[in-house]
């Protein structure tokens, strides 16, 4: 019961699907549901996949790209994506830790935030485009791994704000021995679909750019918040696939 209640929570947190309709979660157990977002990316990294194979049967690639993306916004409702927009509005002016804090809870974006959004998404389309068409559903996998790497935030870095002051009055939990290994497998499993092993670096790239987040959120605001947790995912998710194109372009004779 207690692996059934922690799997609806993270499915409820880190996606739109309304299971709340259908079975109740205690809150405590939303303390835990980092452990788990690899799994939850699974399920967007599974549709993207899906709904891009669907699409190429009737569109062109870059159209199915874009759809695959859609898709992963539908079912999420841009949760990472809105806190990349915030970090990119709070940690973009160079002010106080404070002022970093109070503009990160403001749910008003700002042209930082736009600017942010406007480059991410234009450089994961353009790098998703240029990859070989017989290697961008499978380059999906960076989802779950991405998460892992990322999830490793609430391990490395406190919580930035008391738990009242949380967004979602939530403070994650640091994992257990246990819940890091089932995050560790579920993140790395995915990546067994890319069919060279070379391919595999571009999993390098995601933990030099959570390296560099994580000190610099230490120095910023001493820890991180949910936002921050959603921004390192973005950008881990970035860093991978110009990573990957960038192999295979090197690969590539």
């Amino acid at each position: 019961m207690l692996i059934l209640h922690r799997l609806a929570a993270t499915i409820m947190f880190f996606t739109k699907l309304p299971l709340w309709k259908y079975i109740e979660v205690d809150k405590t157990h939303f303390k835990h549901v980092v452990p788990l977002w690899p799994l939850a990316g699974w399920l967007t990294a599974g549709l993207m996949m899906l709904v891009y194979w669907g699409a190429s049967f009737v569109f062109p690639t870059p159209i199915c790209i874009l759809l695959a993306l859609v898709s992963r916004l539908m079912l999420t409702g841009a949760l990472h994506e809105d806190g990349y927009a915030d970090f990119c509005d709070a940690f973009g002016c160079f002010t106080s830790r404070e002022r970093t804090l109070e503009i990160m809870k403001d749910s008003h974006i700002g042209s930082y935030g736009v600017i942010g959004l406007i480059i991410y998404f234009l450089l994961v389309f353009m790098s998703l485009t240029l990859l070989p068409s017989q290697l961008l559903p499978m380059a999906f996998c960076a989802d779950p791994f991405c998460k892992f790497v990322s999830a490793n935030i609430i391990n490395l870095l406190p919580y930035a704000r008391d738990e009242k002051q949380a967004k979602n009055k939530v403070v994650y939990s640091r994992m257990k021995p246990t819940e890091f290994f089932v995050c560790l497998v579920l993140g790395m499993l995915p990546l067994l679909l890319l069919p060279h092993y070379s391919l595999i670096l571009a999993g390098v790239m995601p933990v030099l750019v959570s390296a560099f987040l994580f000190l610099w959120m230490r120095k910023r605001i001493g820890g991180y918040t949910g936002d921050c947790c959603g921004a390192t995912f973005i950008l881990n998710e970035l860093a991978f696939y110009l990573a990957l194109l960038a192999i295979c372009h090197i690969l590539t004779p």
